[in-house]
C-alpha cells in the first residue's frame, strides 16, 4: 500500500515552518500595540494594531514634549491616526489589502510645535487564527 503524504500548500513545496512569530507574540512583546478598542469607537469593526514606531512616532507623548513642545495628549494623537485611516478606507477606489493615508501630527524631536505631514500604510491581512485583522505601520515596515 502506497504511504499518502498529507503535506499541502507551501509546505510540500517549501518543507516545514522552522519559526513562526505570531500577532500574539508581537503584541505581548510590544512590537505591535493594540488599539482596537479605540478604533471601534472611531468606525473599525476589526482589531487594530499599530507598529511600535507608529505609536512612538505619531502617538506617544509626555509631560516633557507638553513642556518643552506644544501640548497634546496620547488619545487625542491616537484618535487622529485612527480616525485618518478610517477615513482612508473610505476615501479608497478599487480593492486591495493596503493603503497609504496621510495626516498631520507634531513630531517627538523636541522642539517642533508645527505638525507635519506624515504618511502611514494600512494593512488587512489575516490574523493568527486567519481572521481579518488591521495593522498600521510606517511605509518602510513590513
Amino acid at each position: 500500500m502506497k504511504q499518502v503524504n498529507d503535506t499541502t500548500g507551501t509546505e510540500s513545496i517549501f518543507g516545514p515552518v522552522i519559526s513562526c512569530y505570531t500577532r500574539a507574540e508581537a503584541l505581548a512583546d510590544g512590537v505591535l500595540v493594540d488599539v482596537s478598542t479605540m478604533a471601534r469607537e472611531a468606525g473599525f469593526s476589526k482589531p487594530v494594531a499599530l507598529t511600535h514606531r507608529v505609536w512612538q512616532d505619531c502617538v506617544a507623548w509626555t509631560e516633557d514634549d507638553n513642556e518643552n513642545q506644544t501640548y497634546q495628549d496620547e488619545s487625542g494623537r491616537l484618535w487622529d491616526v485612527l480616525f485618518m485611516a478610517y477615513m482612508g478606507i473610505k476615501q479608497a477606489s478599487g480593492s486591495g489589502s493596503q493603503l497609504l493615508f496621510r495626516l498631520h501630527c507634531v513630531p517627538r524631536d523636541g522642539c517642533a510645535k508645527q505638525a507635519k505631514e506624515v504618511t502611514l500604510k494600512l494593512i488587512i491581512g489575516p490574523g493568527d487564527q486567519g481572521e481579518a485583522v488591521i495593522t498600521v505601520l510606517l511605509p518602510d515596515e513590513d
